[in-house]
């Protein structure tokens, strides 16, 4: 460390703590010490040099010598109590008691004239008029009384002869105005920076923004004092580097490099940073965990006015932030809201691709063997062969009719006016009856169809077509990805205020890249132009909506080539649970068959029944 630096935190340990907010006044504080302080050191060394040219001195020179080592008493006052004014006028005394003692004890007059000359100046430092005008006043009453005693021949002072006096009283008067002319200078010129000071504060506080005047390396030198109101923090906790620290790490490359641009560029360069600021106090006065805030900073290079004060200045930035979050946020909002609706679009063009040949191949068989059947040369003479075309087109026509029952269900529950109606009812045969609606396709496809469930089984409260329509779905689509030979199965439990119905199957699973994505509106997993079964894709998605309107959840294990097991849980009373949120259920997927019940497999406190 420098003998400057040492010096310098010498220095500053003097200063008493009262004056350490104000650096202004820590300034004036810190420079009367170090002037004091050399000055009667200065002397203290040169008392051996005149001991040993002069040898044993006077008794005024010591009076002398003690006037001026006065002032370190001055400085101790000042350290103890932070009263600058006293401590100078104490350095006034002694510059015109060193000033009597030397004309008194018949040293030069000259000496004495430049001490009694120096008295005004003391009070330049403190910017005080009353120590000025006390000064040259008390120098100009020394001065006087020194003539006078000369003329009454009390003492030889030098200062009898009428030319003598009429040259140190103009000088003392001189310098009196010359200190108060440079004390109402310094007056004026910090009078201005304190105008231009409110300006800037005025600007800032018009502004609503946050300014920092810092360097090309991001060290802050100025904060703007709503830096509190703005972002919870003092402006002292971003002065120096405490800016930097408080920019997150990834983006302090971009706060150097914006700093060190600008600087460089006359310029405006803009980044957008992340800012650790203190959190809102709750209603208690406490504080809670600091968060990051998006911060946009337009910073560009400092000019001067130019000249010697401008120096120093060249690699100056002023930096505006702005707290952009909220803007931040509404942007995430909207790309979120974009890349949704760019997802719902392809949805819609698969579902659109694969609905086509849901509506197209009954539509044509309706036409086709309606037009059959009212063409007289077309129509089969066999009862049983038109009785067989009137039944394609009933299935048909009850195809479509599911179709267009899907879509309208769906677009009921995602715009929220898919209203339950809550009502208590049996579980157990509202089972056996979806069984029973799609046992025939289940036999058709050589699917077992079996159900188990305990003997007793608790009322449920939910809206029961609703509910059939959720067993029915999660049933057809089990038969229908479920291979000739496999099983499929419903089993049900209770789970404390929640009812577990269990649809099981040995079908062909599910991939893993599709889990993700099960439940969303036209999604089919691994759907293709080509793909073997048919389906809209919406029977899940209904699902998921309909559990969530009982405020109930599902959750779906699968695995390729070893089947699917889907689990709603619905509250036993909806009305108490949450029941009627238009949100859609939540789904838990896990690409893993280990744990999944075997369809074939029952408790023994189960009453198990084969459907089909």
């Amino acid at each position: 460390m420098s003998f400057a630096l040492v010096l310098e935190k010498q220095i500053a340990s003097l200063v008493h703590p009262t004056v350490l907010t104000c650096q202004a006044e820590r300034n004036r504080h810190e420079a009367f010490i170090l002037r004091r302080l050399a000055s009667s050191v200065a002397v203290m060394c040169l008392a051996p040099l005149f001991l040993a040219i002069y040898g044993a001195p006077a008794v005024w020179n010591a009076l002398v010598f003690v006037w001026c080592v006065l002032p370190i008493g001055a400085v101790v006052l000042l350290s103890r109590s932070g009263d600058l004014l006293l401590a100078q006028a104490i350095c006034i005394l002694s510059f015109i008691g060193a000033a009597a003692t030397i004309a008194a004890g018949g040293g030069p007059w000259e000496v004495a004239l430049a001490w009694l000359v120096l008295a005004p100046f003391e009070g330049i430092l403190s910017q005080d008029f009353r120590l000025v005008f006390g000064g040259g006043a008390f120098a100009a009453l020394a001065a006087a009384v020194l003539a006078l005693a000369d003329q009454m021949n009390w003492i030889k002072t030098g200062f009898g002869g009428g030319d003598v006096t009429l040259l140190v009283l103009p000088a003392i008067f001189y310098a009196t105005l010359l200190a108060y002319s440079i004390v109402a200078f310094q007056k004026k010129r910090d009078y201005s920076a304190q105008l231009r000071a409110e300006h800037y504060r005025a600007v800032y506080d018009t502004v609503g923004d946050l300014v920092v005047h810092h360097d090309r390396n991001g060290v802050a030198e100025f904060v703007s004092p709503n830096c509190m109101e703005l972002f919870g923090l003092a402006p002292l906790e971003l002065m120096g580097r405490g800016l930097f620290d408080r920019i997150h790490v990834a983006d302090r490359p971009a706060l150097l490099k914006a700093a060190a641009d600008a600087a460089g560029s006359p310029d405006t360069v803009c980044t957008t940073l992340r800012l650790r600021c203190a959190s809102p106090p709750s209603g208690n006065g406490v504080r809670g965990e600091p968060a990051f805030r998006w911060v946009e900073m337009r910073s560009r290079r400092f000019v001067a006015d130019g000249g010697s004060e401008s120096k120093g200045w060249e690699n100056r930035v002023v930096s505006i932030l702005r707290d952009v979050s909220q803007s931040k946020q509404r942007d995430e909002e909207i790309e979120t809201a974009r890349a949704a609706a760019a997802e719902v679009n392809v949805w819609k063009d698969q579902f659109l691709a694969n609905v086509s040949h849901e509506l197209r191949t009954p539509l044509n068989a309706i036409i086709g063997f309606a037009e059959m059947l009212a063409n007289t040369q077309l129509v089969p003479q066999d009862p049983d062969k038109r009785r067989e075309y009137a039944r394609i087109i009933q299935q048909s026509g009850q195809h479509l009719l599911s179709v267009v029952n899907s879509i309208l269900d769906m677009s009921k529950i995602q715009s929220g006016v898919f209203d339950i109606r809550p009502e208590p009812f049996e579980i157990a045969p509202l089972i056996d009856l979806c069984c029973d609606m799609v046992k025939l396709k289940a036999k058709e496809g050589g699917v077992e169809l079996v159900r188990a469930y305990p003997e007793n089984v608790d009322d449920i409260v939910g809206d029961k077509r609703a509910c059939k329509q959720i067993l029915i779905n999660l049933l057809s689509n089990a038969v229908k990805f479920t291979p000739r030979g496999g099983c499929v199965s419903v089993r049900v439990r209770i789970e404390g205020a929640y009812i577990v119905i269990a649809v099981a199957d040995t079908g062909i699973g599910i991939a893993a890249r599709d889990l993700a994505n099960l439940g969303n509106p036209f999604f089919q997993a691994g759907a293709s132009y080509d793909r073997p079964y048919e389906g809209t894709g919406l029977g899940l998605s209904v699902v998921r909506g309909l559990v969530g309107l009982h405020g109930g959840t599902i959750s779906i294990e699968s695995e390729i080539g070893k089947g699917t097991c889907v689990r709603v849980r619905l509250p036993l009373d909806c009305r108490r649970s949450g029941g009627g949120s238009n949100r859609p259920a939540k789904i838990e997927t896990a690409a893993c068959r280990s744990g999944l019940e075997d369809p074939r497999q029952f408790g023994t406190e189960m009453m198990v029944k084969k459907i089909a």
